[in-house]
């Protein structure tokens, strides 16, 4: 590759990651917006964390239709745009989404604001399944994964700034400010407004830059597009079939007598509960009937015949439901008094730092892209996670917040470095130590109150960060010519940030907040689980342990 195309590489790939960067902008920056829509639109908690289900539902039905359209036209529509394209539309959708918000929140409906998020979520979707290949595609193969951990990087960068900048347009930078009384004033949507008029500037500049670009590469692969009707027959199945239940739950919050029973006199919803316990469910076990079906007769199944694929999706599905619930219920746990009645501008350090943490982890996951000697990656990865620590703590720093609080968290990065060190670079055996280390760290945080619980489920983040790719990578290996769908059946899989949250949300108007972050104790056990088992799935496949890890989410 020439000096010249290496240039106008690089160029694409700077442009290319402020997606990245705007995908964990907005996805973090809901963990601030959720407990003040809750406090302004006087919401329980699973209406609150609908934010989330509209969110990353739609990341599931923009990769699902992009998926049926390509079936019914038998070839990949997104590569025959190119996803140079696929990135234009995407934020072109997510321009129109952030329009939608901004007369959104000059209504003040929440049902129009969970709306306006789905089209900028559904944009990111396009976005997302245009930019992890485009990136891959803009340079040489072996180093593709370099790429993609800094996209990862900025994404948690992204991430890490979010809560910060939402918490200052809702509440500015006054301390001490009371959520529920600001959420009341009649103009506390204001700055909302004016932010998403940014951010849908930012969108649109960045769908110019790509258009105008006349030298960057169209980015096409070169895979084919592998059918599978009766997996998509299923996938379509499952959807209904949600799509319906929460048709119902929303119809029920319609009724005024509901209201009054269950909101305004605290009774307990367990119908609403076991509503929700059904979607996951559906979820779980259609993917399991798919699998046991497509073991007796593959065809028509694709890549859901491979038991690493499917056990991966729900992996995937734990992976992203508890990386959100655990961010989206963190402000309604804080503001309990066992966990300092920590409120407005105040819950903004805590927020960024578990998205941080994500960021912590994913920068020292990125050391080993750069082929560092043995002795030097050692100290890198002792070093690195204590840059990324200081980065988090100065962003929240000069937004005018005390973060002398978390100084102490570094101590409990000792335990993920820890972790890549057992870890030795094998994607099954860091999945399983992340997976425990995470689930321990839930136990501790259900078992205790203040400070120790709080570090024990901000420290989530932290186990939680280097997952996407560990998942990723034992999902598809070994998937041949199905390696293409099976990517965009685990991209599908964000739906779990989706429907997690509203599960812990209902429960926690059943049984208290703290008391519900037991679900987070699933999903890590789930994970390790998956850790555990593929390694042995994969041998039986005749498939070596050495397992590639590309980038992170």
């Amino acid at each position: 590759m020439n000096s010249e195309q290496t240039k106008s590489n690089n160029s694409a790939l700077y442009t290319l990651i402020t997606v990245f960067f705007f995908w964990g902008f907005i996805g973090a920056s809901n963990g601030i917006f959720i407990p003040f829509c809750k406090a302004k639109f006087g919401l329980d908690q699973f209406q609150s964390q609908l934010i989330d289900f509209a969110f990353y539902g739609a990341y599931y039905i923009g990769a699902l239709l992009l998926f049926i359209f390509s079936s019914i036209a038998k070839k990949d529509i997104l590569n025959a745009w190119g996803f140079k394209k696929g990135i234009i539309y995407g934020l072109l959708i997510s321009t129109f989404g952030a329009v939608l918000m901004i007369l959104a929140v000059t209504q003040g409906s929440y049902l129009f604001i969970l709306g306006a998020l789905f089209i900028v979520a559904l944009g990111f979707s396009l976005q997302q399944t245009s930019a992890q290949p485009f990136a891959a595609s803009l340079g040489e193969a072996h180093t593709a994964s370099s790429r993609l951990n800094l996209a990862g990087g900025i994404n948690s960068l992204g991430t890490t700034i979010g809560p910060i900048v939402v918490s200052i347009a809702l509440f500015g930078v006054v301390a001490g400010v009371n959520i529920e009384e600001f959420a009341q004033k009649e103009n506390s949507l204001d700055s909302m407004r004016i932010l998403y008029v940014f951010v849908g500037g930012l969108f649109l500049l960045a769908a110019a830059l790509f258009h105008f670009s006349k030298k960057l590469p169209a980015g096409k692969s070169d895979s084919t597009f592998e059918t599978a009707s009766k997996a998509m027959k299923t996938l379509i199945a499952i959807t209904v079939i949600l799509v319906a239940i929460f048709a119902y739950i929303f119809s029920r919050y319609e009724d005024s007598e509901f209201i009054t029973r269950f909101i305004e006199n605290k009774e307990k919803d367990y119908l609403g509960l076991a509503l929700t316990v059904s979607t996951l469910l559906v979820v779980v076990i259609g993917l399991f009937f798919a699998n046991t079906t497509a073991q007796k007769n593959p065809e028509g199944w694709g890549a859901m015949k491979y038991p690493q694929l499917v056990l991966g999706m729900l992996a995937l599905f734990a992976y992203v439901g508890v990386e959100v619930t655990i961010g989206s219920n963190l402000g309604e746990l804080l503001v309990t008094a066992d966990f300092g009645s920590i409120s407005g501008p105040a819950l903004a350090p805590y927020m960024s730092m578990y998205w941080g943490s994500l960021m912590i982890g994913r920068w020292a996951g990125a050391i080993t892209v750069f082929n560092p000697s043995s002795q030097l990656r050692k100290i890198l990865l002792i070093v690195v996670p204590y840059v990324a620590f200081g980065v988090v703590l100065t962003a929240n720093a000069i937004s005018g917040q005390d973060v002398t609080p978390l100084y102490a968290y570094a101590l409990v990065i000792l335990f993920q470095i820890a972790g890549f060190f057992l870890g030795k670079d094998q994607p099954s055996r860091t999945l399983m130590i992340f997976g425990l280390m995470g689930l321990v760290a839930m136990i501790i945080g259900l078992l205790t109150t203040g400070t120790t619980a709080i570090f024990a489920f901000m420290s989530g983040g932290l186990f939680l960060s280097i997952m996407w790719p560990c998942i990723f990578s034992l999902a598809i290996a070994g998937l041949g010519k199905y390696t293409s769908q099976g990517s965009a059946f685990l991209v599908m899989m964000i739906l779990g940030g989706g429907i997690i949250p509203p599960l812990q949300g209902k429960l926690a108007d059943i049984i208290g907040i703290h008391p519900s972050y037991f679900i987070p104790v699933l999903c890590f056990a789930f994970i390790a689980f998956y850790g555990w088992k593929v390694i042995g799935i994969l041998e039986k496949q005749g498939i070596g342990k050495e397992i590639e890890v590309g980038g992170g989410h």
